[in-house]
């Protein structure tokens, strides 16, 4: 039987497509894909195709790249792309089987990251931390990733588990930022104590009225040094000291 069939255009969102500088570039179309679906092909190859319908004019040549977390999410049937996966066209990334995270460039690291759980993805986090050398915009992915990995703790005792410093999280610096931009000396230091008594309540407990009123008490310099030091704090009289000795600094 023949039939003239009007197919209609269905929205589509992308993950990722990456735009050549030039119209004889080649553009690539990224996908993310950590639940099971049967039709993936058939949408990715669906949407490519309207694309390519839509910008023709800004690329000369196409590729594809599915990440999957590993091959038992991959879909069951792909005669519709067989060829596209044996030529190359479409190329397929399996995190579980790119080797070591220790071993990985920092990128690829934090796309791994997003397969582990528990103790073993905070251990990796706190690695990668180290590797990103105060990149604020690693931090920060790494950070989100965890606080959707631990829902029941907020991004800053999540920062407090990963040992990222009071200067380093973005809660702080946007608070600080803004505070400058504004001249409220006060929100800033509101904002400091806050983080800090968090990070404190974190590594060493409930902290008593009394010494939570010395924190409280700290301007906003002395907040920052806090916020340094207490990542060294192993016990209660640790903080206690390091009040003691900033009384004495007064004193002086």
């Amino acid at each position: 039987m023949f039939e003239s069939v009007e197919v209609k255009e269905t929205a589509f969102r992308i993950d990722g497509v990456f735009i050549p500088p030039t119209p004889a570039g080649i553009i690539y179309f990224c996908e993310v894909q950590f639940q099971k679906d049967e039709l993936l092909y058939e949408r990715i190859v669906s949407e490519i195709g309207i694309y390519a319908y839509r910008n023709r004019s800004q690329f000369f040549d196409w590729q594809a790249v599915v990440i999957y977390p590993s091959r038992n999410i991959e879909q069951s049937r792909q005669e519709i792309v067989r060829e596209m996966l044996a030529s190359g066209r479409i190329t397929r990334v399996y995190l579980d089987e790119l080797g070591e995270i220790e071993e990985l460039p920092i990128g690829l690291g934090l796309m791994v990251l997003t397969t582990l759980e528990g103790d073993e993805a905070t251990a990796q986090a706190r690695r990668l931390i180290g590797q990103a050398r105060g990149s604020q915009d690693i931090i920060g992915l790494l950070s989100t990733i965890i606080v959707y990995k631990f829902s029941n703790l907020t991004r800053e005792e999540v920062d407090v588990m990963l040992g990222i410093e009071l200067q380093q999280t973005r809660v702080y610096q946007d608070a600080r930022a803004e505070g400058e931009a504004s001249g409220l000396e006060r929100g800033r230091t509101q904002e400091g104590r806050a983080i800090v008594l968090k990070q404190l309540t974190r590594k060493l407990g409930e902290i008593a009225p009394e010494i939570r009123s010395k924190v409280n008490s700290l301007t906003l310099d002395r907040l920052e040094s806090l916020g340094e030091d207490l990542l060294d704090f192993t016990q209660m009289t640790d903080l206690i000291d390091w009040l003691e000795d900033e009384r004495s600094d007064k004193r002086n």
